[in-house]
């Protein structure tokens, strides 16, 4: 079945509360936003504009030494792993407007649209990091590692193509499909990607990039419980879109996003990254799926990894409250965020 487009302006449509719906509504397309029916969104918008900052602010000049000192193993995951985090940042920043196209709650449309603007300042972060860390030739050797690195191009494709899908074919199951792709690169690939510099980090190298990181994935989270709330309150207002098979389906999605990014980690590291062991990726992935698929309210894939196998990754990416830099030890306050309850958002 096909959706809808939203009209640009839609003069008969109709704001009674009760007639609002996430997809598949009659909305004027206003923002009426004194008059909501989803308060998550609204929450959630005022905690993404408070999340606001500058990639410049953080210096990176002791990087750009560390990155001359860093072992061949080392050098090879951060060039791969920011190669892969700049293609889903631009992937993101093209894709979530196809989503705004059939959403029809406004508030909901406000979210998706400030997620675009944070997902190109990620873009912008870094090509600050490549610009001030690396030489102009191995900058432009890392943009274009997936014209080259079979691994990374089929790793760019497994993603691309569950949004071509929903993009050439706006079907309500590619729509949920979709849904469930972006929950997965938001809460899956970005979170792995992101450990790899916490790892550097721990051992004193590359701080500053890591800062970088933790404020990137402070945006990300937001972003993560966003799609969480879509997911969640469609399954509520259209349980047929949530059927037997579909509920397969978007298992077997998480469980095919969860051994590749398994075997990705692995091949990130296969020359050596001290920290990281084949056997911490494979239960840090099958951790975090479970996690996401918890949040949702879908049955866990894999019941028997309780436990958090790197507790340390949390000490880089805490919100909520006014942490020391482990490394400067000096206060980082995020309290522009700090009146966010996110288990309420959750």
């Amino acid at each position: 079945m096909k959706m809808q487009r939203n009209k640009l302006f839609n003069p008969k449509g109709d704001s009674a509360f009760e007639k609002r719906r996430l997809i598949d509504g009659n909305s004027t397309n206003l923002f009426e936003l004194n008059n909501i029916k989803y308060d998550w969104a609204m929450k959630l918008y005022r905690a993404m504009m408070n999340n606001f900052w500058i990639p410049e602010e953080i210096p990176l000049g002791n990087d750009a030494k560390d990155y001359k000192v860093l072992s061949d193993a080392e050098q090879k995951g951060f060039d791969r792993v920011i190669s892969f985090l700049v293609f889903l940042d631009s992937l993101q920043t093209a894709n979530l407007p196809n989503f705004s196209h059939f959403v029809t709650a406004p508030e909901v449309n406000l979210c998706l649209t400030l997620q675009t603007f944070q997902e190109a300042v990620h873009s912008q972060s870094y090509g600050y990091i490549l610009d001030t860390v690396v030489s102009a030739s191995k900058r432009e050797q890392i943009y274009n590692y997936w014209r080259e690195d079979k691994f990374l191009l089929e790793r760019n494709l497994v993603i691309t193509s569950i949004y071509e899908q929903f993009e050439q074919d706006p079907t309500r199951e590619n729509f949920v499909l979709a849904l469930m792709a972006n929950y997965i690169l938001e809460g899956l690939y970005f979170y792995s990607g992101f450990s790899f510099f916490y790892v550097l980090a721990r051992q004193g190298k590359m701080c500053g990039v890591a800062q970088e990181i933790r404020y990137i994935q402070r945006d990300e989270l937001t972003h993560l419980v966003l799609f969480q709330n879509i997911i969640t309150t469609l399954r509520k207002e259209n349980p047929e879109l949530f059927l037997n098979s579909t509920m397969e389906k978007l298992s077997s999605l998480m469980d095919s996003a969860v051994q590749g990014e398994i075997n990705w980690g692995k091949y990130i590291i296969k020359d050596g990254i001290l920290g990281l062991t084949d056997t911490i990726i494979e239960r840090y992935i099958r951790y975090l799926s479970n996690k996401r698929m918890d949040a949702i309210g879908f049955a866990r894939l894999y019941p028997e990894e309780t436990e958090h196998p790197m507790k340390w990754v949390d000490s880089f990416s805490s919100v909520n409250q006014i942490k020391t830099d482990f490394f400067e030890a000096k206060p980082t306050a995020y309290s522009k965020s700090s009146g966010v309850d996110w288990d309420e958002l959750g």
